[in-house]
């Protein structure tokens, strides 16, 4: 189930569905033999592998709409590939409660924006910015997402967004920036749980083998489902609607912590 809610929500607001998979992972996993101590290590390691194939399904189905910016995605992809190096190593001995309060807060302050009807979609920049600063956004981009086990779709969209990107060709492109930031990502979370004890049956460094093909298989499937919801609606509509899923993300990481 976690799965299938991972990719339809994928699909719709190109987001990797960590979100979802991460908590459901945190009930689930201590039935497979994982300690407590290593159980949110495994769940946000597990979430990552799942949202590499996840991210490809959607980013192929945006693309057949030509919602894809892939420009952008390769000129970001090795400054992501940084942040996400750096968000691994943080990962390691870092607790992610202080970050997921101050993800959701500034979560729901975007929240706010997506649903103030006034602005009619009037964008807070006039475009993303260049140079420095660009690279400085997409390290920033790779490390969060990693320390919190999401793809970086929600923070892709509304860095899109907010420069002016129309709201399809921002989920289609943040579709892609989970396949950059989670394929690093797992193979960083392999390296660093290879020799850690509790991390139960069937895992391969924090990565759960079992528990990520269940995920794979069924959110592959729903994926396209998403992408095609989110095309049937205009931009206004998606806008709001994106909107109360941030509304509802933020208030889940915030009373989670």
């Amino acid at each position: 189930m976690a799965g299938a809610a991972a990719g339809f929500a994928g699909g719709l607001f190109g987001i990797g569905g960590g979100f979802v998979v991460v908590p459901a992972l945190m009930f689930l996993l201590p039935v497979l033999g994982v300690t407590p101590e290593q159980t949110a290590h495994v769940a946000v390691g597990t979430s990552l592998a799942s949202i590499i194939f996840t991210s490809i399904r959607s980013t192929s189905s945006h693309a057949k709409r030509g919602s894809v910016d892939f420009g952008l995605l390769k000129g970001w992809a090795i400054w992501v590939v940084l942040g996400t190096a750096m968000g691994t190593v943080f990962a390691d001995w870092v607790s992610g409660a202080n970050l997921a309060v101050i993800f959701g807060t500034g979560v729901l302050a975007f929240a706010v924006y997506f649903l103030m009807p006034e602005r009619q979609g009037a964008p807070l920049f006039a475009g993303l910015p260049s140079g420095l600063p660009r690279a400085g956004i997409a390290s920033a981009l790779g490390a969060f997402s990693t320390v919190l086990g999401i793809g970086g779709g929600t923070l892709t969209t509304v860095t899109m967004t907010v420069c002016g990107t129309p709201i399809h060709r921002a989920i289609g492109t943040a579709a892609g920036m989970g396949a950059v930031i989670a394929i690093p990502a797992t193979l960083g979370f392999v390296v660093i749980g290879l020799y850690q004890a509790g991390r139960g049956w069937g895992s391969l460094g924090f990565i759960n083998l079992p528990t990520a093909a269940v995920l794979i298989a069924t959110s592959v499937l729903f994926a396209p489902i998403g992408v095609a919801a989110a095309h049937t609606l205009s931009p206004a509509i998606l806008r709001r609607v994106f909107g109360f899923y941030l509304t509802f993300i933020g208030v889940l990481m915030i009373a989670k912590f």
